[in-house]
């Protein structure tokens, strides 16, 4: 267990480094706040999708696989949009506070993706599948972010159709992967190479969009509020041990188990600011509690992850 703790801590560690160099180019003006969202859309559009296709095709098909990843898509799913509605009666007599709407969607959507692959890369190196699942967390994500998310943020039903729900980045690197999974083809090598690439780029630049809004929110709005760290807490340290206990008794390999929880078990989701920033409400309060719950997965991911030992 310790080394799994001192494995975590590393890689979280070396996360938040990333995110040192976008602070400072805000501070020093080098780069302008205003461009901070040229980077976000860069990292939604065209990075993600990337992610989702090289964390798909990196394996070969085969029919176990396939179940496996349809089973994790459905748990992931379910606990997301689980999480979505019970804080959102909990939340709904406070919904005319964006605040409140902005506390539903952090309290229950994880960073999956930008934080999940390096975490599960460096927590189970010998279980290939593990990046694949976090597709199946990225790919659940999206599908309930870009609905049932931005709905609760915006309170405003266009978001409920099936075109946000499934015409968006992640459905896209999802279409573009389909046939290569189950195929087994390969892109030329030249393509395959750029995409690894621009895959494996989502952290970091996820990281130094970090640093860049930290360095433009006040750091008594991130650190001295006290109700985003109850909000962290839920997040990051009680939901997931609902669903670690949810997890033990179910019938799949230990692997499985273990990169779902992981999953389940990162920061406040980054598209939390994305989507507030893209509907124009809430930005300020999703930028704190997101700069917050990914100060603290420092000390929440490597508390947490030890729990993989018990699959």
């Amino acid at each position: 267990m310790a080394s799994i703790f001192f494995a975590a801590l590393g890689v979280v560690f070396t996360m938040l480094l990333y995110a040192l160099p976008g602070f400072v180019l805000i501070k020093s003006k080098l780069v302008k706040e205003s461009a901070i969202s040229s980077f976000a859309k860069l990292l939604m559009f065209v990075l993600s999708p990337c992610l989702l296709f090289h964390s798909i095709t990196r394996n070969d098909f085969s029919p176990e696989l396939l179940f496996k990843l349809l089973i994790a898509l459905v748990i992931l799913a379910s606990s997301f949009l689980i999480g979505l509605l019970i804080f959102y009666f909990i939340f709904k007599k406070k919904s005319d506070d964006v605040k409140y709407r902005v506390f539903n969607l952090a309290t229950s959507l994880p960073n999956c993706a930008f934080m999940g692959v390096p975490v599960l890369e460096a927590l189970l190196p010998d279980y290939p599948e593990a990046v694949a699942f976090s597709a199946m967390a990225s790919l659940a994500l999206n599908l309930i972010g870009w609905s049932v998310g931005s709905y609760i943020i915006s309170r405003d039903k266009k978001y409920i159709k099936a075109k946000k729900i499934f015409i968006n980045p992640a459905m896209a690197g999802l279409a573009l992967a389909i046939p290569f999974f189950f195929l087994n083809l390969e892109l030329p090598l030249v393509v395959g190479n750029a995409v690894t690439l621009l895959a494996k780029m989502t952290t970091p630049l996820c990281m130094l969009v970090m640093g860049m809004r930290l360095a433009c929110v006040p750091l008594k709005d991130v650190f001295l509020a006290k109700a985003n760290y109850l909000i962290v807490f839920i997040k990051q340290i009680l939901f997931p041990l609902i669903i670690f206990f949810v997890l033990l008794p179910l019938p799949f390999d230990s692997g499985m188990k273990s990169s779902i929880f992981i999953m389940i078990a990162c920061p406040v989701a980054s598209v939390v600011l994305t989507f507030s920033e893209m509907i124009g409400k809430g930005q300020k309060n999703a930028a704190s509690l997101v700069l917050l719950g990914t100060s603290l997965a420092i000390i929440t991911i490597p508390i947490m992850s030890p729990l993989t030992s018990f699959f």
